[in-house]
């Protein structure tokens, strides 16, 4: 996935109004007045936070005669779980050799980490 994609994406993810959003989106579709219900905010205020969702690649909006519902696409959301991915393996990995370490401590034998 190009930087460009996931940069975009962590940006719109960014901002907590367009989360919520997202967070409404994964029951299914909704109008953008019904996207806009729980908040004090205005209609254009929406519309950009919908764009800017659009735009990274993680809503998309249908047309079916006057309705414009919109769904959340979950192709950018995998990207950005596989990105994390990696980072959630290597942390996984320091963490089960810190546990390692600290049985053979409580054993008070020693390791093959250095001591």
């Amino acid at each position: 996935m190009p930087t460009d994609h996931l940069s975009s994406t962590f940006a719109a993810l960014a901002d907590p109004t367009r989360r919520d959003i997202l967070a409404r989106l994964i029951s299914g579709e909704a109008t953008v007045t019904e996207l806009a219900e729980p908040f004090d905010i205005s209609g254009p205020a929406i519309s950009r936070h919908l764009k800017v969702l659009e735009r990274a690649g993680l809503i998309a909006r249908g047309r079916e005669a006057q309705w414009r519902p919109c769904r959340i696409e979950g192709a950018r959301l995998k990207d950005v779980d596989d990105w994390l991915d990696r980072y959630r393996r290597l942390w996984e990995e320091r963490f089960d050799r810190i546990d390692d370490y600290l049985r053979d401590l409580q054993k008070g034998g020693t390791n093959d980490h250095g001591n």
